[in-house]
């Protein structure tokens, strides 16, 4: 169907851009002079944008169609890769990147609206969804090749893959989709919560990253710190009282949406900032070239479509905190191996098994937290449930970036690279005693249903 060969794409697009940028970047920042610190903004200033206006987005897609905002965001994301790419210096290439995430964090619900609207309830969906996921994890491995091969003649090409693909998503859109689908809503849009809760975490990143630059006691990290606080207190008293908030009244108190936001945030701290650490690793430390990068890549994403799709066949058999469990347990294992023999000189004997563990662990992690995360969220609430989910994942993944540059210093070694990895291991730790409480109170919860339910003794 052309409508979900328009929708396939754009989820490419929105993975491969995702998986892209990390072969690149050694290369970004050696041409444009950025430090490692500077360096790692180029995925910070794409993820804090993505996630602070995800539901902003979801709120757009309700009130203007998700038509008319699908060929907006496209549009838009094509401009800001084609302005990345022409990038002369740091500072326009991180405005090109932030016009990127908020590009994506309007494109993705447009995209899902778009799904929801032309396909029905029912098989029709359900296919539709199933293609589209594909899809996008076969743009993740796609993103890990094709970074290598750009690269090899010029960074300035993983922007500019992206300029022909927007252009055709936006020409399918205007002649498949049809506008019977762009029936707006009125619900207001949470904009000043977006811009405090964005604004907060952005100039955490900057605490971070001047604390490691310009050092702990300097004025202006000191300043970044205070403000960040401020912001932070904004945000939450913004929440506490205004009719417009972010995170809707009536989801706070829903535990699991409690526990799968909790679980993708140590999914990005975990394997989630995975690529980042292994491309330091591989083209900063051991210097390989970006298209010999590529294909170390390779196995590690190929394994995260297979743990994505075992673990989906998996939670029909199984509970999902329980195949969150076996995935954290197997990606701490993996990352644990990989800080542990990432000094060898094989990369068969000592990289390849621990990227095959975390690649695997990485997709089951995937699945199941948003699973876990949407299933006692009401059918009206699952497309804000999910953006939440999202916007939790992204946002702890740039805090992330900036802790484990900091932990790297300005010249990354092998030890700092192990720090780093053990950094990440402790995080996947963390993520499997939370799905290992998750699931006993699922057990005493369904064993005091069972109790209640029961019939009394006569």
């Amino acid at each position: 169907m052309p409508v979900l060969a328009v929708l396939s794409v754009a989820q490419f697009l929105i993975a491969l851009d995702y998986s892209i940028i990390y072969i690149a970047l050694p290369s970004v920042g050696a041409d444009l002079h950025l430090e490692p610190a500077l360096a790692q903004w180029v995925i910070s200033a794409y993820a804090v944008l993505f996630a602070g206006f995800l539901i902003v987005g979801g709120r757009l897609t309700d009130r203007v169609g998700p038509k008319r905002l699908f060929i907006a965001a496209i549009v838009a994301f094509g401009l800001a890769s084609a302005v990345g790419g022409l990038a002369g210096d740091g500072t326009v290439l991180l405005a090109a990147r932030g016009a990127q995430g908020l590009a994506a964090a309007m494109l993705q619900p447009a995209v899902l609206g778009l799904i929801g609207t032309t396909f029905p309830p029912g098989p029709a969906r359900g296919r539709a969804v199933a293609v589209w996921g594909s899809v996008g994890a076969s743009g993740l491995a796609a993103g890990a090749i094709l970074g290598g091969l750009l690269t090899t003649a010029s960074w300035r090409l993983t922007f500019m893959i992206n300029v022909p693909l927007t252009l055709l998503c936006a020409l399918g859109a205007a002649l498949w989709v049809g506008s019977a689908v762009d029936a707006g809503h009125s619900r207001r849009v949470p904009m000043l919560a977006s811009v405090l809760g964005t604004t907060t975490v952005l100039t955490l990143v900057l605490a971070l990253t001047l604390g490691s630059t310009e050092g702990w006691g300097a004025g202006s990290t000191l300043g970044c710190l205070v403000l960040a606080l401020a912001l932070l207190a904004g945000f939450l008293r913004n929440e506490t009282v205004s009719s417009t908030v972010l995170i809707e009244r009536g989801l706070r108190g829903i535990r699991s949406l409690r526990v799968g936001a909790a679980a993708t945030a140590l999914y990005m701290a975990s394997v989630g900032s995975e690529f980042y650490l292994l491309t330091v690793l591989v083209q900063s430390v051991d210097g390989y070239s970006p298209l010999r990068a590529g294909w170390a890549f390779l196995p590690l994403a190929v394994l995260v479509t297979v743990g994505s799709t075992t673990a989906g066949r998996a939670v029909r058999r199984f509970s999902p905190a329980t195949v969150l469990a076996c995935g954290f347990a197997i990606a701490t294992v993996g990352l644990l191996w990989l800080s542990l023999t990432l000094h060898g000189s094989s990369y068969a004997a000592d990289l390849l098994p621990g990227l095959l563990l975390s690649g695997l662990g990485h997709g089951m992690i995937y699945t199941s937290m948003f699973i876990i995360g949407t299933h006692d969220v009401p059918t009206s609430q699952q497309g804000t449930s999910g953006a939440l989910l999202t916007t939790s994942q992204y946002l702890s993944g740039a805090i992330t970036i900036a802790v484990l540059t900091l932990v790297l210093g300005r010249a990354p070694d092998h030890a700092g690279v192990r720090s780093a990895f053990l950094v990440t291991t402790g995080a996947a730790a963390l993520g499997f005693l939370l799905a290992l409480a998750e699931g006993r109170s699922l057990s005493r919860r369904g064993a005091s249903a069972s109790a209640e339910t029961e019939p009394a003794d006569h």
